[in-house]
């Protein structure tokens, strides 16, 4: 007896076939990486915004009519992407919002897409520096959906896949090129808000970086933590842990302890783009020094220690105020320690940390 071949379920991804309906409805890949010694780090940020002008069908990435980076008409929404560069010695490079990138950017989340099978990424300054040529591959499996509602009729929802790996060249600010092995996540964020109203958030993770090349990592960690101003309740978040590739649990909003103390010294704070330096963006407040998560749920524990090293702040425009939401890309080493289903946990790692909000008027 013959089986006849069912079809894939669902969209074929990124995102489903549905419209930016409202001029503050988004859609966004992330990409962040640590290399394996810890002394390199590429964060990319790759968005598409809706248009007052109607509906918007369009997933981040180039403009379909081949337009640049920053521009669209009102029918292609606002195309926008960001990039950013670290090394010990160089310092933080970026590009401005306006980031040459693909027409179609790798992701995780694009059907199908099997483990192990590597795909080019390449996102660049218009300048040409800084800029990255990387070829990524996934060995995980993502988290489940999560959605934080806020407002009047605003909400977040995104989705995060630890454990991709990355190798190839980056382009630093100065020109200099140098090669690197990386270890990082990537995450599909869709929804509508204004970011006075968003607040505020502390997303990370960290991944062992133990285990052998070319596999999923022995562990990996995913935080976070939306604060939005309204309701008084609806503050969100979550820790998930991996094992081998796979999530084996998740801790919700009411099992955890978020405590911060101390702070980062201001002159290891970039501010970026540079051109964000010139037009008289105001000061944020400080970024934490330390960050201790703390989930427990039933018998299970995990404790993630995070301590600030150096930080890349993003003055992310805002439609809606004033003062711009700013975004800090936080680098630091991470100490991870608990026991899960009776197996103890523990690991020592860099990571990386958005300290994010500001955005009122």
């Amino acid at each position: 007896m013959i089986t006849p071949s069912l079809p894939r379920l669902g969209p074929p991804g990124p995102f489903p076939h549905a419209p930016l309906a409202h001029p503050l409805d988004r859609k966004w890949l992330h990409y962040a990486f640590l290399s394996r010694c810890g002394r390199q780090a590429l964060i990319a940020n790759l968005s598409v915004l809706g248009s007052s002008a109607g509906a918007v069908f369009a997933d981040p990435g180039a403009p379909a009519t081949g337009r640049r980076s920053g521009t669209g008409t009102a029918a292609e929404g606002q195309h926008m992407a960001i990039l950013l560069v670290y090394e010990e010695g160089f310092g933080w490079s970026s590009t401005q919002f306006n980031a040459e990138q693909p027409e179609l950017p790798w992701s995780a989340f694009r059907l199908p897409h099997p483990r192990g099978e590597p795909g080019t990424f390449r996102v660049a300054s218009r300048s040409a520096a800084p800029a990255a040529d990387v070829r990524l591959t996934r060995t995980s499996g993502p988290c489940t959906s999560q959605c934080a509602p806020f407002g009047e009729d605003e909400h977040l929802r995104w989705q995060s896949e630890p454990g991709v790996l990355g190798e190839g060249t980056l382009r630093h600010g100065d020109g200099t090129v140098t090669t690197t092995d990386l270890l990082g996540y990537h995450e599909r964020v869709r929804g509508r808000w204004s970011w006075p109203t968003l607040g505020g958030w502390v997303f990370g993770f960290v991944n062992d970086p133990s285990g052998p090349v070319g596999c999923a990592p022995p562990s990996a960690v995913v935080f976070t933590l939306i604060q939005p101003t309204r309701p008084a309740d609806a503050a969100n978040g979550s820790v998930m842990l991996w094992r081998d590739g796979r999530m084996i649990r998740h801790f919700p909003r009411r099992n955890l302890q978020v405590a911060v103390s101390g702070s980062l010294d201001r002159d290891r704070v970039a501010m970026v783009p540079q051109l964000a330096d010139v037009l008289g963006t105001p000061p944020m407040a400080e970024v934490p020094g330390r960050l201790l998560i703390t989930a427990r749920l039933g018998q299970d524990r995990l404790v993630l220690d995070f301590r600030s090293h150096t930080a890349g702040r993003i003055a992310n425009p805002s439609e809606t105020s004033l003062h711009p939401f700013s975004v800090h890309e936080t680098l630091g080493p991470c100490t991870v320690e608990g026991r899960i289903g009776g197996r103890r946990i523990g690991f020592r790692a860099e990571g990386i940390v958005e300290f994010a909000g500001g955005a009122h008027d």
